[in-house]
């Protein structure tokens, strides 16, 4: 399944890059013309076999902001830019990281990659093999909850999607996944 997970991940990214050339040029011109910095923001972010990566996605924090988990914040919202809660609350921010699907350091679906100082889910998911898969755009655990969920059932949610993962799983992932985002569902800031 992985060689054949790959190559749908490729396809499918490239084309979805394509598709949404002027979406991202308008996305990233609103991130430049309502805060000052990057468009993109580089997270450090864990992936397969625990080997950091650099992940992007659009800009929807302030430079200033600390690189922690945003429920670890003590008010998230005081970071937030102009736009910022309508490029998370509509997972826009999200889409450069097709750029990663191309290259290889994710997937459409798997586990959501931490964050470099997530220990204590880094931990646990290694402890489940869960740091044996790609991580992902979208994953059991993200329609299951997304950022309401603790850890411990995060992973087991991961774990569970180790032992079950088909082509047919994915597909059901990334329906629900797409349910979700219209809904804006599981979405904290």
């Amino acid at each position: 399944m992985k060689v054949t997970k790959r190559i749908i991940d490729l396809s499918l990214a490239v084309v979805a890059t394509l598709v949404l050339a002027v979406p991202f040029l308008f996305l990233a011109l609103a991130v430049r013309l309502t805060s000052n910095g990057p468009i993109l923001y580089w997270s450090d972010r864990v992936g397969r076999h625990n080997k950091i990566f650099k992940m992007p996605k659009f800009r929807s924090m302030r430079v200033d902001t600390p690189a922690v988990a945003t429920h670890l914040l003590a008010d998230p919202a005081m970071y937030l830019t102009p736009i910022g809660s309508f490029l998370r609350k509509s997972s826009l921010d999200e889409l450069p990281q097709l750029w990663s699907i191309i290259k290889g350091d994710m997937s459409f679906v798997g586990p959501r990659p931490a964050l470099f100082n997530q220990h204590d889910l880094i931990s646990l998911r290694t402890e489940h093999g869960v740091h044996e898969l790609v991580p992902g755009l979208t994953g059991w655990a993200q329609v299951n909850g997304r950022d309401e969920l603790p850890i411990p059932q995060k992973v087991a949610l991961d774990t569970d999607y180790l032992r079950r993962q088909t082509l047919t799983f994915d597909l059901r992932i990334l329906w629900m996944t797409f349910v979700k985002v219209l809904r804006r569902d599981g979405v904290t800031h």
